[in-house]
């Protein structure tokens, strides 16, 4: 009579289904903890970064209404959904103007790359505007004040030259650019907060 042989087949079935469930768990929780540690060390993907200053704390323009050059009102809560982008360059006259109208055709050129929501996004150009702005209807000149000017600078010390703001739609300020900037930087920017609100 011939005895049933012991077969080792289901201890190794066993054996590999047991490995195959720890290899799972620890790619699951290996990427768990490498994405955790990125988190806690600050790394973020790029695409996610502002390339503005990101200011702290935040300038508050809610309750400030605006007087336009021309005796108008520039009233925050008529558009609840537009961003703004505030410039305030120093002296547009003289040897400064072409440097003004470099600036305000760069901010003309990111606002007509936003395509269909180029109408959520103002241009508040404070002071007298260096070239006629025939065709550029998102730009509004405002004037200045030094409560405008506190607003924006927000406690952070502010290097000479043209920064530009970047406000949101409720009124605070949360990007700075500095003098000589990228617009390409502001447009990056712009389009995702777009996208986000």
């Amino acid at each position: 009579m011939n005895m049933p042989s012991h077969s080792p087949a289901p201890a190794a079935a066993a054996r590999r289904n047991r490995n195959a469930l720890l290899v799972i768990l620890g790619l699951s929780f290996g990427t768990l903890l490498v994405a955790g540690a990125l988190r806690f060390s600050g790394w973020q993907p790029q695409a996610l970064k502002n390339k503005g200053e990101l200011l702290q704390p935040y300038g508050d323009l809610r309750d400030h209404d605006l007087a336009l050059v021309d005796g108008g009102r520039y009233r925050w809560k008529d558009s609840p959904r537009t961003w703004r982008i505030v410039a305030i360059p120093e002296g547009c006259d003289g040897a400064r103007r072409a440097a003004c109208v470099q600036l305000l055709e760069s901010l003309d050129k990111v606002w007509r790359l936003m395509g269909r929501e180029a109408d959520r996004v103002h241009v508040l150009w404070g002071g007298a505007l260096p070239m006629p702005t025939t065709g550029m209807r998102e730009v509004h000149p405002i004037q200045m004040d030094a409560r405008l000017r506190t607003a924006l600078v927000s406690g952070t010390a502010v290097a000479p030259g043209d920064p530009v703001w970047l406000v949101d739609p409720n009124g605070f300020v949360v990007l700075r650019y500095p003098s000589g900037f990228d617009p390409g930087d502001l447009r990056s920017d712009l389009a995702r907060l777009l996208k986000v609100n």
